[in-house]
């Protein structure tokens, strides 16, 4: 299993901007694709973005489409999830995960970061 670290969370006012981080062990990490989850207080945890192993195919949720945008560089084994004109409606712990193919579901997902806060202030 490959290891993942988050960071870049924090306090933005609506409309600002956040770039996530998510460091991961290991010496095969294009092997893997990646993806962010989020989970509000008292919702189920939700898909935001996923992208291949080099780079080739990412999906989006409708809901941050067009704001957000996920990216990867292999030679430093990190992904980045790019927020911007964010929304109070974004405020969520966000999550990096590495699974064997790109996918959209958690479940398909089996390794998983501890998670960074995001919070977007009306």
């Amino acid at each position: 299993q490959v290891q993942l670290v988050e960071s870049g969370g924090g306090l933005v006012q609506a409309g600002g901007s956040l770039r996530l981080s998510c460091a991961a062990s290991g010496r095969t990490f294009s092997g893997y694709a990646m993806g962010w989850f989020r989970q509000a207080p008292g919702k189920e945890r939700e898909f935001v973005a996923s992208i291949s192993g080099r780079g080739g195919m990412t999906y989006y949720a409708d809901s941050v489409k067009g704001r957000f945008t996920i990216s990867r560089d292999n030679a430093k084994n990190t992904v980045y999830l790019q927020m911007n004109s964010l929304k109070p409606e974004d405020t969520a712990v966000y999550f990096c995960a590495a699974g064997p193919r790109v996918a959209t579901t958690a479940a398909l997902f089996a390794s998983w970061g501890q998670g960074t806060q995001v919070t977007v202030s009306s």
